[in-house]
Parts: C-alpha cells; sequence; structure tokens
C-alpha cells in the first residue's frame, strides 16, 4: 500500500500530532490491515459512512476515488450510494452521486461502466 503523506501536507506543522496519526495510524496501520477487511472493502465503508455523516467535501471526492482505485466500479459505487440515501438521507446522497459521477468520469471509459 502506498504511504500517505497528506496529513503531514495539509497539517504537519500546525497540528503535527493530528498529522502523524492520520497518516501512520490511520492510513497506516488502520488500512493495512487487509487481513480482516480489504482495502476496497474499507472503500466502500468509508464512502458510506462519510456520506451519512454529511462530509461532502474533498474528503468525500478522494476516498470514492480510492474506492474506484481499489476497484469499485460505477455501477457498485451508484448503488452503494442509492442504499445508504434511505438510511443517510437522499439530499446526502444527492450530492455524493454528483461527486462520484465526476470521479468515475474522469481518466479512461471504461472504469465508468
Amino acid at each position: 500500500m502506498e504511504k500517505v503523506t497528506a496529513g503531514r501536507d495539509e497539517l504537519g506543522e500546525f497540528a503535527p500530532k493530528f498529522a502523524q496519526l492520520n497518516d501512520d495510524v490511520l492510513f497506516g496501520e488502520v488500512w493495512s490491515r487487509q487481513a480482516e477487511l480489504s482495502p476496497r472493502d474499507r472503500s466502500m465503508v468509508t464512502v458510506t459512512a462519510l456520506m451519512a455523516s454529511g462530509i461532502l467535501d474533498s474528503s468525500l471526492s478522494f476516498h470514492i476515488q480510492n474506492a474506484k482505485n481499489h476497484g469499485v466500479t460505477a455501477q457498485e459505487m451508484a448503488e452503494i450510494l442509492t442504499h445508504a440515501a434511505f438510511y443517510a438521507g437522499w439530499p446526502k446522497a444527492w450530492a455524493a452521486l454528483r461527486m462520484a459521477k465526476e470521479v468515475y468520469s474522469e481518466g479512461d471509459s471504461h472504469n465508468a461502466r
């Protein structure tokens, strides 16, 4: 798995402990526990949790892209967010689906199937 440095890059000087926990614990230790849950499954859970929490910013976009990178298809993403809409809220799902549409329309077209 690729080493994440976003915490240190964005917040390292301002909040060094937070940055370290983000990069080393969350994206290091937790995401690397592939025997317990695959990165693909973690991506689906993370996207759903962010959408349900109303985190409809670049964090969600990053994790939708991460899910795409881990093999979640556009059809699966649409189904995940549609299903979650009934539990988390229609407006949140609407926003997340628009974001997912953007992410899946970027790059090569075979990923948008």
